[in-house]
């Protein structure tokens, strides 16, 4: 479905994470525990840039978000407002398909304990660079959490404190494209009401509004 530039299924070029993956699949056999491809319409209009696949979660299904705590709040959001046809992600062929939206993230494989190195986020930015090119002009990208708007930033050759990352901020960027930036949907996040469901409503309000200025 993408090209080697945009995705490679086969990539172990992290040696931390790839004899991670080795042992996580000798731990569980049946889990995927393989770098994960991003998932959803071929020509969106919002990118949502995540950290990394989740142990439990994208790691076992091959699918970003997918029985992953995490994923609860975002596909609700995205099937409220109208980029989903399920409420809810749980399995590889649960008949789940988004529309104008795509999910991908800033590592492709499951780092130990969700942090990836500095290394590491770096190794797999091209992966990013690419498929931020192939946007429809003037997307929006939703990028979850501090790392995933650093990766943005990084893929389109931007320094790092030129956008500082705020909660339901916009930020234009001279390609045309917007990022927006969230709170990452993570259980601790949720649990600690450091990001509520109200909250993340309000930036997907503030994405359907830019999409709006765009269609007309």
């Amino acid at each position: 479905m993408y090209s080697k530039a945009i995705f490679d299924d086969e990539c172990r070029a992290c040696p931390r994470l790839a004899c991670f993956l080795d042992d996580v699949k000798q731990q569980y056999p049946h889990y995927y525990c393989r770098p994960v491809s991003p998932f959803g319409d071929d020509n969106p209009h919002l990118l949502i840039v995540g950290l990394a696949p989740g142990l439990h979660g994208a790691n076992a299904t091959g699918r970003p978000f997918t029985q992953d705590y995490a994923g609860i709040l975002l596909y609700e959001a995205l099937y409220e407002f109208g980029f989903s046809n399920q409420i809810n992600s749980e399995f590889l062929g649960d008949g789940l398909v988004l529309t104008g939206c795509r999910i991908t993230n800033a590592v492709k494989c499951l780092p130990p304990q969700n942090k990836p190195t500095g290394i590491e986020i770096n190794q797999c930015n091209h992966y990013l660079a690419a498929e931020l090119t192939t946007l429809a002009e003037n997307a929006v990208i939703l990028a979850l959490g501090s790392i995933a708007h650093l990766a943005v930033l990084k893929a389109f050759n931007l320094k790092q404190s030129t956008l500082k990352f705020a909660h339901n901020t916009t930020h234009p960027l001279s390609c045309g494209h917007v990022l927006v930036d969230s709170y990452h949907t993570s259980r601790y996040n949720v649990q600690t009401n450091r990001l509520t469901k109200d909250m993340f409503k309000d930036v997907f309000i503030t994405i359907k509004e830019l999409l709006t200025k765009i269609d007309t």
